[in-house]
């Protein structure tokens, strides 16, 4: 019953293609801090040198986001999936290949290729609408939420595997294959599919924001970008703590396991939230999610030292049961809001608010892991989920954009 909402995405032309591609064109976002940090830390000794590396390589890719979307909605999309997976393939191959005396090229290195990272994206979040409408639209999002997902699951692993294989190099030189090899299968697709020139505005629609006016003065946009940077911040957060604890625990391998079981609740909620009837409620889903947060709380040390780690296992697919839902809806609202010519922007300032989260929470949750371990680094966690919950409060008071034609799928 649950899958049978999702039944009639495969019958719109295209689309089970370009959502592929689309996932296939970020593998590069979970696999390569992994791949950045052996490589880094093999030629420098140091883990805090090779977290630096991939920093700024994230903060290239942060500023790159709205800039990128601004492209996707003026531009061929096709070209610019092509143009930036090489440009981004060929900076990970020269970073891979740097002789070790000059490890100190991968900062500006790292900022030019993250620059030119792949806006895979928010070019499919932008496309879904001009694809599906009404519930086939919702279960769209929901589906996206929840495979990506399996991104973050597989590209670690393949990045683990290939450093097994390979070392930090031969994974990094890996991920730059793959992700050349997704960005021109995207844009094969889109250009496929004749979705590579941006639509016109339909007649009559008018236009949330000028031109030259940033998105974020769009009072619902600025706010939905702010709920999306705490909660994934949030996220990160509880990510750090587990392999924190593992570390302390004697057991870093377990951590993985961990988060794979985190991640399947996450996957299983977005599943279940899809095949829903209705509107998805943003603030019903955001609290949830923030409550299974707090479920982990009592359970880690100081508060509590559990007798096997695995305890925590069934406690961490119920605390991912909201993760996937609440990313949908948010995704799906932001959809909503934005200019209809403006969408990858929109969506490339969503991905800023994600990148600016994650790197913003993981030294204030190692400072607070440090001081009050696992337990007080997850309530740094669940407080700034709770904070995106809170902001979702304001979500929704501006009607749903009806300018959109209505695809003939």
């Amino acid at each position: 019953m649950v899958l049978k909402s999702y039944r009639p995405l495969l019958s719109v032309p295209h689309l089970p293609g370009l959502f592929l591609w689309s996932l296939a064109a970020r593998l590069n976002i979970a696999g390569l801090p992994i791949g950045i940090t052996f490589l880094v830390a093999d030629w420098t000794g140091s883990y805090a040198l090779a977290g630096a590396v991939s920093t700024t390589l994230t903060v290239g890719a942060a500023v790159a986001g709205p800039l990128r979307g601004r492209s996707a909605d003026r531009g061929r999309t096709d070209r610019l999936m092509a143009v930036c997976g090489l440009c981004y393939g060929t900076g990970l191959v020269v970073l891979a290949l740097l002789p070790a005396p000059l490890w100190w090229l991968s900062f500006p290195l790292a900022l030019a290729t993250g620059l030119f990272t792949p806006p895979a994206s928010q070019v499919g979040r932008a496309l879904w609408p001009h694809l599906t409408s009404g519930r086939t639209r919702t279960a769209m999002y929901a589906a996206e939420s929840t495979f990506q997902e399996l991104v973050f699951v597989v590209g670690p692993l393949v990045a683990a595997a290939a450093v097994g294989v390979g070392g930090g190099r031969g994974a990094v030189l890996l991920i730059a294959v793959v992700t050349v090899a997704g960005s021109a299968g995207f844009a094969l697709a889109i250009r496929r599919a004749g979705l590579a020139t941006p639509p016109r505005p339909a007649t009559g629609a008018a236009p949330l924001t000028g031109r030259r006016r940033s998105l974020l003065l769009q009072p619902e946009l600025g706010l939905l970008v702010a709920v999306c940077m705490l909660l994934i911040a949030g996220l990160a957060a509880v990510d750090l703590v587990i392999v924190a604890w593992a570390r302390e625990l004697g057991r870093p391998g377990i951590a993985g396991a961990l988060a794979a079981i985190w991640s399947v609740g996450s996957l299983v909620g977005g599943l279940v939230a899809g095949g829903l009837a209705g509107p998805p409620r943003i603030s019903r889903r955001a609290f949830a999610a923030a409550a299974g947060t707090v479920l982990l709380v009592p359970l880690l040390p100081p508060v509590l030292v559990l007798p096997t780690p695995w305890l925590l296992a069934p406690v961490l697919f119920v605390a991912g049961l909201a993760i996937a839902p609440t990313l949908a809806a948010a995704t799906e609202r932001i959809s909503d809001v934005a200019p209809n010519d403006r969408r990858a922007e929109a969506f490339g300032w969503m991905n800023t608010g994600i990148t600016t989260g994650v790197a913003a929470s993981a030294p204030l949750t190692g400072w607070l892991v440090d001081g009050g371990g696992p337990a007080l680094g997850v309530v740094g966690g669940a407080a700034m989920v709770l904070g995106a919950a809170v902001l979702t409060l304001g979500v929704g008071r501006t009607p749903r954009r009806c300018s959109d034609p209505v695809p003939a799928a």
